[in-house]
């Protein structure tokens, strides 16, 4: 088994003064996390996602990152900068039969936010309002994953 690896690099982000560092987080496993998940090519920053976002986050939601999971599908984070609420939801490129898919959220003070299941075209979204926050989000299809992956801000 190939095993690839998505490496955040560090970024030093100054804004109105403040200083906020951006660096990977690992995220801890739960039971509805796939168990015998293969490692994933998780797309590079200049990668285009190979499933278009379907606006499942609502009004107010950008795209701020995105993760493939090779051909099956993307896994998009999106931040609502008014409410402060990010947001995740995993989306296959091709609908069919209902597969195991997941999307995660999870911060330091707001905890983790998951849905996991057979689904035919998505999942999630999840939420978690943490403005200014690292949150680790990922997302899954069959036995492919984003493998967590972190974005501060």
């Amino acid at each position: 088994m190939k095993l690839v690896r998505h490496a955040a690099a560090v970024a030093v982000i100054v804004t109105g003064g403040a200083l906020a560092l951006a660096a990977p987080a690992s995220a801890s496993a739960s039971a509805s996390a796939p168990t015998a998940a293969k490692s994933a090519a998780v797309a590079a920053p200049s990668e285009a996602p190979v499933a278009k976002y379907n606006g499942a986050c609502g009004a107010g939601h950008k795209v701020i990152d995105s993760a493939n999971m090779e051909n099956l599908g993307t896994t998009f984070l999106t931040y609502n900068k008014t409410t402060g609420e990010n947001c995740v939801v995993t989306v296959r490129t091709k609908p069919g039969a209902p597969v195991k898919m997941f999307a995660r959220l999870s911060s330091k003070t707001g905890g983790t936010a998951t849905d996991s299941g057979q689904f035919t075209t998505y999942a999630g979204p999840v939420y978690i309002e943490a403005p200014g926050e690292c949150v680790t989000w990922e997302g899954g299809i069959t036995t492919y994953s984003t493998k967590g992956t972190g974005h501060c801000g």
